[in-house]
């Protein structure tokens, strides 16, 4: 009898019997609310944890699908002197590089509508077997012939192009494109710069490198180049036969990796291979191709050099040599002349004849030392020139550029937008699991202590304790694997069905479509199931340690104790009783206290984190347009037309204040060779004090962990030692004052190692601001204009000013402009301050909110049950002592509304902590997210949770009412 005794104590124990399996079902069917409660927040949080994970997971899915369809080079290699086919041939030998092709470009202008002009690159296919870098047909097909073209979406949204449209490209630097070999005939390119190409639109393309949406509204957000530079594709053999361009000679080479195809390209793992090659080709080939090149490239110009001195010298001595003979003639004449004068008697006039020979000697003299200095002159001048260009040559040094994906501006704007949106959905799904667990131990607690008796009596009928545990172990895990199953659908299903209409509004991303992770899905129900069996499993075997019949006696109730408030003397005296009473329920439960407030102030907080990255969003475009962007109007006018713009302006007499500048499309890179595009405005040096009055140059500021900004400061000024970076261009790169970055001026112009002087605050936008002088120091060549050799002018394209008038007259004003001829871009930044959103950013939020709210009310109503089903014999005593239904009702809500609010003082500041971090975490080009908080965002988080609470109120009402004071207090016996 001893050992039958052991063995049950030890777990050894009765089989499982039919009387108890009825039993355990009919206890699952009557604690169907602590059920209902696991399965919701277990379905809420598995939601949350794949749902934004999985609509972000198919766009980068669908986007690596499109890139391996068409061939997106993993590594291109530019160069500022061209490449050549022994280049390519190098590259091919690359360890992990699969095939390296060369692809012919050329800069173009086009001619739009009332005399704008846009800026394009053609470019041939790639020259090679492989596909790369295909562009994707929308409508039409290909080009096939010369006069043909493929143009992007982009383009034909914003000029309202068409299939079939004929549109004129010019080439204004063609001779360039003739090579520095020289091999082209200078004549016969010229003539083809100058003219002007009809070509026939057959084609609408998606330029791989670029799927924003141009017919979406990403376009008219905050991303926006102010002059587009449009990629155009024409077919083989095109831009030799139009251009007169060098056949043997490629604007770029890329390549595709072979260790990278079909591997994820938005992972680490990618960036360390494309990383790995690139090192090797800096390392190994380009030192040695540069220098080949460079050979080449002065024995050609030499051989030029040579033949043009040859020829030009030989000019001059021929020139020489006849002057020699003519002087010689001349020195013949002129001892004739002196020996018919020594004949003539002395005293006699000189003959008329001998007079007028002399004086034709004399002219003939003068002709001929003018002809002398004259050709002295030209053999100087031909000296310096040559000299000139033989030092051009000396200087010529061909230098690589390197880049991967990250480089193309498209590729890094959409891996950034959806990596940051992800970065949202792994922080909540943690307050989601916490609060889970937290709300599994509070019901599983309850359910046990509600049984506590009959534990006690199946332990003394001999059922292990592992039969017992499993009893409550699989009551929480059917629940969470019901609701996970159900947070499973809504998460691969529901919400990115929702997230992938608001990114096809950003991105044109070719099949898009859902998929389900079958790994990262199974994981989410396994976090949750490990965090609320785990919970079930602790609350079960902590009571499972007591003996039987300890269990089947009641559980003695908590010793009374005092609290704090009892030693506040003057306090508590001019308490009421009930007061009191709920003062010492809420303090002396510490555990039902921690949990209340714990579960409300996390919903609280993540209801307010929502709506907070909501505020910050919609407070971008005010505080940068009417805040830091002190200017009213930014015009851009053609190239050529920059003066008109700037009378006309003068003669409006619409505007205070103005300052011109050239602004162009850039490039900045940081040390590790990330890059991203920029707004390069060029500063004239006599207007750099201006640009304080139409920018608030502020250092960029920075949150603290406690959420206040630090930073600020003295405005900073622009200087000739290095360029002032917006703070929304910098962040994305990790860029600091004081940082080189590599600057990329419009162009595709070599790019200058430069100093970052300052980095301003900045929220929209990707300004970098430099001084003329130092433009002038970085790109000698690329300014235009009419000025002296030494320092070619630059061609002031735009101008900021502040206007007269309200909002709406300055609104007013600008799109008069925006329809002028000479004007090519023109804002207002009232209407920018107006217009301004981000929905990919809202749909975020406001799931992100409905999804708190529900939390919200599930973790109230799992509370209230639990708080009333565990003081059933308190509420039945006060019913017995003559307390009415509503006198009940308020005791008891009384004190869920304390602790609602108790947690919601908690949640506020925890919420405004937490934005913070997930802010932090938004890094996105050309935004920077600076949390703000609007005042009614608090009220709308206070509200939201006391309606949710006072919602609960209705259903727990009834159940007090329901409440049978004599079989309540007889439960016990």
């Amino acid at each position: 009898m001893m050992a039958g005794r052991d063995a049950r104590e030890r777990g050894g124990a009765k089989p499982l019997g039919s009387a108890f399996l009825l039993d355990t079902w009919r206890s699952w069917l009557h604690a169907w609310k602590p059920f209902l409660s696991i399965l919701i927040i277990s379905m809420l949080g598995v939601a949350v944890l794949t749902g934004i994970y999985a609509g972000c997971r198919d766009t980068f899915i669908a986007a690596n699908r499109f890139y391996e369809q068409q061939g997106l080079h993993d590594v291109q290699v530019v160069s500022t002197m061209g490449l050549t086919d022994e280049d390519m041939d190098a590259l091919r030998q690359v360890d992990g590089v699969g095939d390296a092709v060369g692809v012919r470009m050329e800069r173009v202008t086009v001619d739009g509508d009332a005399g704008r002009r846009f800026n394009a690159t053609m470019r041939e296919p790639s020259d090679g077997a492989a596909t790369v870098d295909a562009p994707y047909v929308r409508e039409g097909r290909l080009p096939k012939s010369a006069d043909e073209v493929a143009v992007t979406g982009q383009f034909t949204h914003d000029t309202h192009h068409k299939l079939g449209d004929v549109i004129d490209v010019t080439a204004p630097d063609a001779t360039d494109a003739a090579g520095e070999d020289g091999k082209a005939d200078e004549d016969n390119t010229a003539d083809k710069a100058d003219a002007v190409h009809k070509l026939k639109i057959v084609g609408v393309v998606t330029d791989p490198s670029d799927l924003s949406d141009p017919d979406g509204y990403s376009g008219s957000a905050f991303r926006t180049a102010v002059a587009n530079d449009y990629t155009f594709y024409v077919a083989p053999g095109s831009l030799e036969r139009i251009f007169d361009a060098d056949p043997q000679v490629y604007g770029a080479v890329v390549m595709r990796l072979t260790d990278a195809e079909n591997k994820d390209a938005f992972t680490d793992d990618y960036d360390a291979l494309v990383s790995s090659t690139m090192s090797t080709i800096e390392r190994t080939v380009q030192p040695r191709r540069e220098e080949v090149r460079r050979e080449a490239l002065q024995r050609s110009a030499q051989d030029e050099l040579d033949k043009a001195k040859a020829q030009a010298y030989a000019q001059i001595d021929k020139a020489q040599a006849q002057l020699d003979a003519q002087r010689t003639q001349l020195d013949d004449q002129l001892k004739l002349l002196d020996a018919q004068a020594a004949q003539v008697p002395v005293g006699m006039p000189m003959p008329a004849q001998l007079a007028d020979a002399q004086r034709q000697w004399a002219q003939g003299d003068a002709q001929l030392k003018e002809a002398q200095q004259k050709i002295n002159t030209q053999r100087n001048d031909a000296g310096d020139r040559f000299t000139a260009e033989q030092q051009q040559i000396d200087d010529i040094a061909p230098r690589w550029y390197v880049q991967s994906r990250t480089a193309l501006s498209g590729f890094s704007s959409l891996k950034s937008d959806i990596s940051s949106i992800r970065s949202l959905g792994n922080a909540f799904p943690i307050v989601f699991l916490i609060v889970a667990v937290m709300m599994s131990l509070t019901t599983m607690s309850r359910l046990v202590e509600e049984d506590r008796g009959l534990i006690g009596t199946y332990l003394g009928l001999g059922y292990g304790r592992v039969t017992i545990t499993l009893r409550y172990a699989l009551f929480a895990l059917l629940a969470c694997l019901l609701g996970g199953g159900l947070g499973l659908l809504i998460g691969f299903l529901g919400i990115p069905a929702f997230l992938l209409v608001v990114i096809h509004g950003l991105y044109a991303i070719p099949d898009l479509r859902l998929e389900y992770d079958w790994l990262y899905g199974s994981m989410g129900i396994l976090l949750f199931v490990v965090g609320v069996l785990g919970a079930a499993l602790f609350a079960s075997i902590r009571d499972m340690r007591q003996m039987p019949a300890t269990l089947m006696r009641p559980k003695a109730p908590k010793a009374g104790s005092r609290i704090l408030l009892e030693h506040i003397r003057p306090l508590w005296r001019h308490m009421s009783f009930l007061n009191k009473v709920t003062a010492r329920n809420i303090f002396r439960f510490k555990s039902r206290l921690v949990m209340t407030v714990g579960g409300v102030a996390g919903c609280a907080a993540l209801i307010l984190c929502g709506l907070a990255i909501n505020d910050t969003v919609a407070a971008l475009g005010p505080n940068q347009y009417r805040g830091i962007d002190q200017y009213d109007m930014f015009v851009m006018a053609n190239d050529g037309d920059e003066k008109t713009l700037h009378d006309k302006l003068v003669q409006d007499g619409k505007t205070t204040a103005i300052m011109q500048t050239r602004v162009e499309n850039g490039e900045i890179t940081n040390g590790d060779g990330s890059s991203t595009s920029v707004q390069l405005t060029i500063v004239p040096q006599k207007q750099i004090g201006e640009l304080n009055a139409m920018f608030r140059l502020e250092p960029a500021r920075s949150e603290s962990i406690f959420g206040w900004m630090r930073g600020g400061g003295q405005s900073a000024k622009l200087g000739d030692d290095g360029v002032i970076v917006a703070q929304s261009a910098a962040q994305s790169l990790g860029v600091k004052a004081g940082d080189e970055i590599m600057l990329r001026a419009d162009g595709g112009s070599q790019p200058h190692r430069v100093k970052v002087s300052a980095v301003t605050r900045s929220l929209i936008g990707a300004e970098t601001f430099v001084s003329e002088d130092l433009y002038h120091r970085m790109f000698p060549a690329s300014t235009a204009g009419d000025g002296s050799d030494e320092q070619p002018a630059i061609t002031w394209n735009s101008v900021y000013a502040k206007l007269k008038g309200d909002d709406d007259a300055q609104i007013k004003y600008v799109q008069q402009l925006e329809n002028e001829a000479i004007v090519l871009s023109a804002s207002s930044t009232a209407q920018q301050a107006k217009d301004f959103k981000f929905d990919l950013m809202g749909a975020v939020v406001g799931l992100i909110v409905a999804l708190a709210g529900s939390l919200a009310l599930v973790v109230l109503f799992t509370l209230a049950h639990t708080n009333v089903s565990e003081r059933m014999r308190e509420m039945a005593t006060l019913k017995v002592l003559g307390f009415y239904d509503k006198e009940v009702h308020h005791y008891v809500n009384r004190e869920m509304m304390v602790l609602t609010v108790m947690g919601i003082i908690i949640g506020l500041p925890l919420g405004r902590w937490v934005a913070g971090l997930l802010t932090g975490a938004l890094n996105m080009p050309g935004l920077y997210f600076e949390v703000h908080i609007f005042w009614w965002s608090y009220v709308i988080t206070v509200v939201a949770t006391l309606a949710f609470a006072l919602l609960v109120q209705l259903f727990v009402d009834p159940v007090l009412d329901r409440i049978d004071p004599v079989s309540s207090l007889k439960s016990v016996e």
